[in-house]
């Protein structure tokens, strides 16, 4: 049975894609693209083959033959190529430029299906079965350490971690850089370029999710890549609209930090937030979503014909319409030090990188909702005992009954109702917390601590530009009056569409808006309807 990672294309689909790309000749063995390789090429042998080697290995991975092809998911975006390809001799290749390859999947959808479920496969091996990509040493005990690995773990880009507190390994590398702890975390690159303490901007400019604009005023810009903005991104993109989708942090928002979303249509064994989201992420860019990650909006100005954004990075990015998909952020909880172990034993999400540090320890979860139920079922299959820790006494009070019933029954889950933390202890590491349960309290050795309460929007950066509720989420179409609008000729001639907020084209989706419903289905709804409303609103421009 043929690997579904390699399938060959039907000579008709060639034949399709010649259209799209040139046939180039080698009489000789060739590399046609290495390790590090920016806005590389993709292949598809028409006779003879391309060997794709690791040299973090010294292995070739595997050989591409007739009607095979070259690539993975980094060709849609601005990632750097992983492995060498190198042809071997009498090979005839017809080669593609990465922007007409995105043309030729939006517009093929019979090659876009075999190559993008290629894409993914291809994805998933490299970053579960090879050792290999960026070298990131740290301590897992560092705060500096964790922020690093937790944006490459959700942006799914292939790393290998070297933890100084228990690899020798690492401490070699420091030496051979002539480094001591004090320069750590490190990221060492494909070319052994090192870099010290780097910053989120400087990882991502290392792996390429982050990219840069041309300087044009696009149809739309989408802030936000959670399940509202990548929804938008999808829909808008896929109707000719030319997008641009920033992020702060990694796509999926709030649901991309979920280990398993049950409830979600269409997927009855599950699926984690974080795949939903990459799913989504490749999505939007096959159809020709500008996506950079981490941006993050720093203020707006209302220019009447078109906004500007000001971000971080120092971007100026120009859009006809904005969507608003920023989503609500979890709070901290109300201690005087928590900020001293965040990263180092308070964390905001449960995901694969975390169960290292649970294996066989007991665990904290805070929150009664389902992000809250999800992590604790997820991490009961690793810790020794999981603490699922609410204020109130009700646990079906904002948690799904499925949900419910499955930590009830669990023999490593206990629920501490009317349960509060009070203290946290520790030396560079979260070590031991006090709580109180009805007025009584009680020390718990553990060092780690997963926090899932309450939401406040993302809405500062905005500076109260429009009209917002109390608590700060985004009021839009029904919830505004007449005098929340600004006066202008558009509004002078209709309402303000349902989506859209006290500034005509200036859209919200998802949990940054007033009155949303809380679920992932609800957010990806909102952002595909909205695409509808960014219509009009242009129409209304001209």
């Amino acid at each position: 049975m043929k690997d579904p990672r390699f399938p060959e294309l039907t000579h008709n689909q060639v034949t399709k894609l010649k259209a799209y790309g040139s046939v180039e000749d080698y009489k000789k063995p060739t590399r046609v693209f290495a390790l590090g390789d920016n806005l590389y090429d993709f292949f598809v042998i028409l006779k003879g083959a391309i060997e794709i080697n690791d040299p973090y290995n010294n292995t070739t991975i595997v050989t591409h033959g007739k009607y095979e092809f070259s690539g993975d998911s980094g060709m849609l975006s601005n990632r750097a190529a992983q492995f060498h390809a190198d042809t071997i001799p009498n090979t005839s290749l017809l080669r593609i430029k990465p922007n007409r390859l995105k043309e030729a999947i939006s517009k093929n959808s019979d090659i876009s299906d075999i190559l993008l479920n290629a894409f993914l496969l291809r994805q998933q091996t490299v970053l579960s079965e090879i050792s290999g990509g960026l070298k990131l040493v740290g301590s897992s005990k560092s705060n500096a350490t964790y922020q690093i690995r937790d944006f490459l773990e959700k942006n799914h880009i292939w790393h290998n971690f070297i933890d100084t507190d228990s690899e020798d390994e690492a401490l070699e590398l420091l030496k051979s850089f002539d480094l001591s702890e004090s320069d750590l975390p490190i990221l060492i690159n494909s070319e052994s370029k090192v870099c010290v303490r780097p910053s989120v901007d400087e990882v991502a400019r290392y792996s390429g999710v982050l990219m840069d604009f041309e300087d044009k005023v696009f149809d739309v810009l989408v802030i936000g890549a959670g399940p509202a903005g990548l929804a938008a991104s999808v829909y808008a993109a896929s109707e000719g609209l030319e997008v641009v989708t920033i992020d702060s942090e990694s796509p999926g928002g709030q649901a991309g930090k979920s280990s398993k979303i049950e409830n979600y249509l269409g997927f009855p064994t599950g699926i984690s937030g974080g795949d939903l989201a990459n799913r989504a992420y490749i999505q939007a860019q096959k159809f020709g979503c500008n996506i950079s990650i981490p941006h993050r909006a720093r203020n707006l100005e209302y220019n009447k014909d078109h906004f500007t954004v000001c971000a971080t990075n120092d971007k100026v990015i120009k859009s006809k319409a904005l969507i608003i998909a920023t989503g609500a952020a979890y709070r901290r909880l109300p201690i005087a030090n928590i900020s001293d172990y965040e990263g180092s034993g308070i964390y905001y999400s449960a995901t694969g990188m975390d169960v290292s540090n649970c294996i066989n320890q007991p665990v904290v979860i805070v929150g009664g909702g389902n992000s809250a139920g999800q992590a604790a079922m997820f991490l009961s299959n690793h810790a020794k005992m999981v603490y699922v820790m609410i204020r109130g006494n009700d646990l079906g009070a904002k948690m799904s009954d499925y949900l419910v019933q499955r930590l009830e029954a669990s023999e490593k889950i206990e629920i501490l109702r009317n349960t509060e933390i009070a203290k946290l202890r520790g030396d560079h590491h979260l070590e031991s917390i006090t709580v109180t349960t009805n007025g009584e309290t009680k020390d718990m050795e553990l060092s780690n601590v997963f926090s899932f309460i309450g939401a406040q929007p993302n809405t500062k950066w905005m500076d109260s530009i429009v009209v917002t509720d109390e608590k700060g989420f985004l009021c839009t179409g029904a919830s505004l009056t007449k005098k929340d609008l600004t006066k202008c000729d558009i509004y002078s001639n209709r309402e303000p569409q349902s989506l859209e907020t006290s500034i005509p084209g200036i859209f919200a989706v998802g949990d940054v808006r007033a009155d949303s419903v809380k679920r992932v289905a609800s957010a990806v709804g909102e952002g595909s309807v909205v695409v509808s409303m960014i219509h009009r609103y242009l129409s209304d421009l001209k």
